[in-house]
């Protein structure tokens, strides 16, 4: 079975967001709003920050449903 994954890339970091694994504490829409923005579809626009600033706040999810990848270290290549 596989877990359910969506994808977001500004061409430099994807973010990668597993639903199954969110507990909705809000911290990505609080910490960064212009990248996390619940009430839009799709709700993640990682053109909306610099790359450091998504990566630090995906590494804040306390879930691990948000998680990133520099695009020059893709792990499907």
């Amino acid at each position: 079975m596989s877990i359910e994954k969506h994808l977001y890339s500004n061409g430099t970091v994807t973010i990668v967001w597993q639903p199954k694994l969110c507990a909705h504490s809000g911290n990505c829409v609080r910490g960064l709003p212009t990248v996390f923005q619940s009430r839009e579809k799709p709700w993640i626009k990682p053109e909306g920050a610099e790359t450091e600033q998504i990566i630090e706040q995906v590494k804040k999810c306390p879930s691990g449903a948000l998680t990133f990848f520099l695009n020059s270290e893709n792990p499907d290549k």
